[in-house]
């Protein structure tokens, strides 16, 4: 076994107890089964008003003719960009109503994703205002905190799970975590999206 072998596993070793460490594992099991339970409490409200208050496709079908597609893509892209407001499982089956839901779940998490991106420049613009900055500090002071610590880990744990990703990117901002890696790991913003989408898909008709 060469040198870089042995290197790269001790670097791996080291990361590992690293993470086990500060509780990494921990959370990303908890933002599992938290993952989980929203996508089914929501398939299971779906199915609720569906069968006992209103047909639910004939819902989003009213919801597609009396608002535009791009007023629900504005609507979207705001909440997306402002703590995440709104459920974004609320629009994917919206998206499921309209004559390419493909192209328009991929216009929804792009606009999620660069949503993400005015979040972080909102976290790094609060560095430069005190007042704004301490008040920021310590009412995202777990998300900082866990920030710094997991970094990049943290940021496709906010991209994938249904941890606000606005939070998230805020929190990246505000640590001046490295941009061009936040763009990267925030890709899996449409991982995301394609696949809560096989699941609500199959509901709304």
């Amino acid at each position: 076994m060469d040198s870089n072998t042995k290197t790269k596993k001790s670097r791996f070793k080291l990361l590992h107890q690293y993470y086990s460490y500060t509780g990494f594992y921990r959370f990303i099991g908890l933002s599992l089964k938290k993952s989980i339970i929203p996508v089914v409490l929501f398939i299971g409200v779906l199915l609720g008003i569906h069968y006992f208050v209103i047909d639910i496709n004939t819902a989003l079908t009213t919801i597609t003719e009396t608002f535009s597609t791009v007023s629900v893509l504005v609507v979207f892209f705001l909440s997306e960009s402002i703590l995440g407001l709104i459920p974004p499982e609320i629009f994917i089956a919206w998206s499921k109503k309209l004559p390419q839901p493909i192209l328009y779940l991929s216009i929804l998490a792009l606009l999620s994703y660069l949503g993400g991106v005015i979040s972080y420049i909102t976290g790094l613009s609060i560095t430069r205002i005190p007042k704004v900055r301490y008040a920021i500090e310590n009412r995202l002071a777990k998300h900082i905190k866990n920030t710094r610590k997991w970094g990049g880990f943290l940021i496709v744990v906010g991209a994938l799970f249904p941890i606000p990703f606005a939070i998230t990117s805020i929190a990246a901002g505000f640590i001046r975590y490295e941009f061009k890696n936040y763009l990267l790991f925030g890709l899996l913003r449409f991982a995301r999206f394609y696949l809560y989408a096989i699941a609500i898909f199959k509901v709304v008709q």
